[in-house]
């Protein structure tokens, strides 16, 4: 059973950054696609970024141009960079294998205020 911690999060003003880490014990990390989620409150997870093993990324709308996602095979573990954040940001972040049908971490939560 793979396991993923996510760390990062916390309080920070519109405007600000934070940079989200996701450490997987998977032994194949390298050749899995990874992606960033989010929950916000009352509303469903919904995918942030995700990340190839080739390199490829893709951001959805509301992120593109502000968000970063980056890897590190060598520590198994995902990135995400968070830039000029905004209130509706404001959510539990995890991170997952794209296709993977595997358990969630706990995630970690970013608070955004205006």
């Amino acid at each position: 059973q793979v396991q993923l911690v996510e760390s990062g999060g916390g309080l920070v003003q519109a405007g600000g950054s934070l940079r989200l880490s996701c450490v997987s014990s998977s032994k194949t990390f390298s050749s899995t696609a990874m992606g960033w989620y989010r929950q916000a409150p009352g509303k469903q997870r919904e995918v942030v970024a995700t990340l190839t093993s080739g390199g490829r990324t893709n951001y959805a709308d509301s992120v593109k141009g502000r968000f970063t996602i980056s890897r590190d095979n060598a520590k198994n573990t995902v990135y995400l960079q968070m830039d000029s954040l905004k209130p509706e940001d404001t959510g539990v972040y995890y991170c997952h294998g794209v296709y993977s049908m595997g358990s969630w971490g706990q995630g970690t939560q970013v608070t955004v205020s205006s």
